[in-house]
């Protein structure tokens, strides 16, 4: 009987108990007011990257129609497609949009100081409602969304199985189209909330002509190497674009770079995590680029060292010969024979009007061979001589009678 809680039970019917809370029940018109928020619904893999999955929660206060949409992360840009999807599936928008006080909406608030996040004005600006938060831990003010977000937990995610995130909100539209829409709707049980949702239609705000732009833009810098990294993932840019400061421009599904106005790239985008997206032709036109300077770089190395290459490497491209070839063929002449043999030859070349390689290397050898000493005479010694006096070989018969001898004797 001396346990904690029993002390603690027997005090709890002597302290004081705070007053109980009292809420009014919220009503709204048809088209006045829908509320948003984020739900968080675990990871998903994507190749090497493990992403959170979020599902962007919008209702409708009055019908409780729901739009769901699953996104890849909850930063600012996913907020402001999840607004623009929303109003487009529904073909209207609603005059107040409720918030918690989400960074996405809120940046800073004092009281009844609000600063919101200049995006969403922007968004809000566009489309022309109110973005209005809640006060403070006062999350039963917007309890619709709340509700709708266990709602699709229990109903729709549950034992919920998927390929992709394309996949997922594809079988997200069919649920909302058909089970949550097919269910009673609270403001006038009489009605499904499809059918609440279609007479609140009228009530909805028009859309403006053109929908709110919701791509993301970074500045990246470009090293060394002809990449530019975005989301955890590297893309090429052509060569001529190192070590510069671009602009990437991305959608959901594509990856643009910028310098400037001028379009560098365009990419599908991948959700992976450390991988390379290439345009091959970036690839090949670097290559091609390295060829060409190591080709320039050892032309103007022969040519420093035997200026008479230049004129020979003229005459030879007059008449087609491939001068990357034609240079590296001299230049592995010049490592064998040297600077001053080598001038030579390409002279003897040129004075002869044979511009090509195998004329310098002819010349080359018949230096070799002008330039070889004739042959000496060698001394050599008695001792040496004689070794090398020739043997005459004389008949084995004598050592056949001698053996036939000793086979009579035993005899």
């Amino acid at each position: 009987g001396g346990r904690p809680d029993h002390f603690r039970h027997i005090i709890a019917r002597h302290r004081p108990r705070p007053p109980a809370e009292a809420y009014l029940r919220l009503r709204t018109l048809p088209g006045e007011q829908c509320q948003c928020d984020w739900g968080h619904f675990g990871h998903i893999k994507q190749g090497q990257a493990t992403r959170p999955l979020m599902a962007f929660v919008m209702v409708l206060s009055w019908s409780r129609r729901i739009f769901l949409r699953f996104f890849l992360g909850a930063h600012m840009e996913n907020f402001l497609r999840g607004h623009v999807q929303a109003f487009e599936a529904w073909g209207s928008a609603c005059r107040v949009v409720l918030y918690d006080n989400l960074k996405s909406a809120v940046l800073e608030r004092k009281g009844l100081a609000i600063r919101f996040n200049p995006a969403l004005l922007a968004l809000s600006g566009h489309y022309h409602f109110e973005p209005r938060p809640v006060a403070p831990a006062r999350g039963n003010q917007k309890g619709r969304v709340e509700r709708s977000i266990r709602y699709i937990r229990d109903n729709f995610f549950a034992a919920r199985t998927f390929t992709d995130i394309d996949d997922l909100n594809a079988q997200a539209d069919a649920w909302v189209a058909g089970a949550a829409s097919q269910r009673r709707c609270p403001e006038d049980t009489k009605l499904s909330v499809q059918e609440a949702f279609e007479q609140e239609k009228s009530h909805l705000m028009e859309l403006p002509a053109t929908p709110f732009s919701c791509d993301e833009l970074r500045a990246v810098s470009a090293g060394k190497t002809p990449y530019v990294r975005f989301d955890l993932n590297d893309y090429s840019i052509p060569h001529t674009h190192v070590q510069r400061s671009l602009t990437v421009h991305a959608d959901l599904t594509e990856v643009r770079i910028l310098d400037g106005q001028q379009v560098l790239a365009t990419h599908r985008r991948c959700w992976d995590k450390g991988a390379q997206i290439e345009v091959q032709a970036h690839l090949e036109e670097l290559v091609q680029h390295k060829r060409a300077a190591r080709a320039h770089r050892d032309t103007d190395r022969l040519v420093h060292t035997v200026p008479q290459v230049q004129t020979l490497l003229n005459e030879a491209a007059k008449r087609g010969e491939p001068l990357g070839r034609t240079a590296r063929q001299l230049q592995e002449l010049l490592d064998v024979h040297g600077r001053t043999q080598m001038a030579a030859a390409v002279t003897d070349a040129l004075d002869r009007g044979v511009p090509h390689p195998n004329a310098v290397r002819l010349a080359l050898e018949r230096q070799r061979e002008q330039q070889t000493p004739p042959p000496l005479g060698v001394a050599l010694p008695k001792h040496v001589r004689e070794r090398d006096i020739a043997v005459r070989p004389h008949s084995l018969d004598g050592y056949d009678q001698l053996i036939g001898d000793q086979d009579d004797a035993n005899d």
